[in-house]
């Protein structure tokens, strides 16, 4: 059955402002149906368009999330997609190669063992100020929250999630670019 949604609709579900979506139509690049005076968008259409707009621009991807089960999701949905995921379950480990290497964004559990996920935050933007940053959390009004919050901005996928929310970030963080 056919699932339509208004542009509110569209836009809180690809997590980006009203405007953006109204020059999306204005450009012709997001496909949507006009009733009337007011655009409907397919959400199957919507889903495909977003893999399609992923497919060929690969991302270098790091993904620190003390829950396995997280992690192999992102990997699964990921690299399908063609991206490269390093996947580690390791705060300390997930800094030390944060600093290493070359990353296009970090996907970042915001509580974890140990080094937690607003400190991790905190020590790469010292010296990595430009690295995109998604905060994995199902504590989004927790005081860590507010800890990350202070140090400056990133994206926030809240848990759980869905692999069609992970393609909906990496989609607006390479359409960003």
């Amino acid at each position: 059955m056919l699932e339509l949604m208004t542009l509110e609709e569209v836009a809180e579900y690809l997590r980006v402002t009203k405007k953006t979506v109204y020059r999306l139509l204005e450009r012709r690049r997001i496909p949507a149906t006009k009733v009337g005076h007011q655009y409907r968008f397919d959400k199957t259409m919507i889903d495909d368009w977003l893999k399609q707009n992923t497919t060929g621009r690969q991302a270098n991807i790091l993904v620190v999330d003390d829950e396995e089960t997280i992690g192999a999701l992102f990997k699964e949905t990921l690299e399908e997609l063609g991206h490269t995921v390093t996947i580690t379950n390791d705060s300390l480990r997930g800094f030390e190669l944060a600093k290493e290497r070359s990353y296009n964004l970090v996907f970042l559990d915001l509580k974890m063992p140990g080094f937690d996920g607003a400190e991790f935050f905190k020590q790469i933007r010292e010296i990595k100020p430009d690295l995109p940053v998604t905060i994995i959390t199902g504590y989004p009004d927790s005081d860590l929250m507010m800890k990350a919050l202070s140090i400056g901005p990133f994206g926030v996928i809240k848990k759980p999630f869905t692999s069609q929310e992970i393609i909906t970030v990496i989609n607006t963080y390479l359409n960003a670019k």
